[in-house]
């Protein structure tokens, strides 16, 4: 696992100092490695911290058949942000003894499944990752102020589209597949998440 720098860790601890519960999102194109960045913050803050993916809102692929929209998964049109708001409200409002449960998604089966990971409420730290939590309209508008931080993590780009070249071919696509659905799918909605980095409050930079 990477090791990022402990001034990232302390600012997690000072934000969560406070004893209320915290919520840091952290956004970036796809490959960026953001599910990377919050295993290593999860395993940095013990018994203190959850991660929830926003991939856990992806439709169901018999629904984006429905829709036509299957050969964009992962276009911001292909998850059900509304579901994905609600459960940010929820995690802001959660009561005593309650448990909160959040999806989350499955590549080796390219579905989401539900009610996959509990949230309790005596647990600080909540670690959201996913790509369109600063986009300003629909429902992901309502995002960024449910999120008490969110972090813009960053790559070298020929890094990142390797990354999501191998990640592809590793559940099931050939490589010449694997190349045409990054430059047709993934790098169109890389373009359209690096426009709202500006609204990040940290530019957290992976070393090559």
């Amino acid at each position: 696992m990477p090791i990022i720098q402990e001034r990232y860790i302390r600012r997690l601890q000072h934000l969560i100092a406070d004893g209320q519960r915290r919520i840091v999102g952290l956004v970036g194109a796809p490959g960026a490695g953001k599910s990377t960045l919050a295993q290593v913050l999860l395993e940095s803050m013990p018994n203190r911290a959850v991660v929830v993916p926003m991939d856990g809102y992806h439709l169901a692929n018999v629904e984006l058949e429905r829709l036509g929209r299957a050969a964009r998964k992962g276009a911001e049109d292909t998850f059900d942000s509304a579901g994905y708001v609600s459960l940010l409200r929820r995690l802001r409002a959660q009561t005593p003894d309650e448990v909160i449960y959040a999806p989350t998604f499955r590549r080796e089966i390219e579905e989401p499944i539900a009610g996959a990971i509990p949230v309790s409420t005596d647990t600080p730290l909540v670690i959201t990752e996913g790509n369109y939590l600063l986009l300003d309209h629909g429902h992901w508008k309502h995002v960024r102020s449910l999120l008490d931080e969110v972090w813009y993590v960053d790559v070298d780009s020929n890094v990142r589209r390797d990354r999501l070249v191998s990640r592809h071919m590793r559940f099931g696509r050939d490589e010449d597949a694997a190349k045409q659905w990054v430059q047709q799918t993934d790098e169109v909605n890389a373009a359209l998440i690096e426009s709202t980095r500006g609204r990040a409050d940290v530019q957290f930079h992976w070393a090559a």
